[in-house]
């Protein structure tokens, strides 16, 4: 457990990259980590992109704006992008109908499939930074993501060029409640 909590602890959002490429078995390990994520139902709804092509990273580059989001570089400079998408209305969804009050729960998953990748990523001495912002629509078209699916997020992996200290945390009893909120 301590190792866990170590690597929870110590993980950090990583932008910029060697040029050093990402060996095929830790990639490989990483994409076992997503395979064995929790799941609604086990139904497993993500689909992931292996994008290693410049031209390719270049495009899902261009869907970010021009300003405002730190990881606009890390998606080029990485050797590996990995495009996590989901599957729509099958998390979350009985019979074809959703079947809580949030709907689609696939986001969730996604999250949990997310986590494994940076965790397992930095185990292996790999860093990662998950990319949310970004003109989801134009990234769809770069990739030919198909109906019925979405691109939730990009991660830029590979070797850190730098590492920072970790952000402030609020205490456990900030955010913790007993019987009610």
């Amino acid at each position: 457990m301590t190792d866990l909590m170590q690597a929870i602890k110590e993980r950090r959002s990583i932008r910029k990259f060697e040029q050093k490429m990402v060996k095929e078995e830790d990639l490989n390990q990483i994409l076992e980590a997503v395979r064995w994520a929790p799941s609604w139902t086990n139904c497993q709804p993500w689909e992931l992109i292996v994008v290693k092509d410049q031209a390719v990273k270049e495009k899902l580059q261009a869907s970010l704006p021009p300003k405002g989001n730190p990881a606009i570089k890390a998606i080029v400079q990485a050797p590996v992008l990995l495009v996590l998408c989901g599957k729509t209305k099958i998390s979350g969804y009985y019979k074809g109908e959703p079947s809580t009050k949030l709907g689609d729960w696939f986001m969730f998953d996604l999250g949990i499939a997310a986590q494994n990748i940076c965790l397992s990523a930095h185990a292996l001495g790999l860093g990662t930074v998950i990319v949310g912002l970004f003109d989801h629509n134009k990234a769809n078209e770069a990739v030919n993501v198909p109906e019925g699916f979405e691109l939730v997020a990009m991660i830029p992996l590979g070797y850190p060029a730098t590492t920072g200290s970790a952000p402030p945390r609020k205490d456990v009893g900030e955010f913790t409640h007993h019987e009610t909120y």
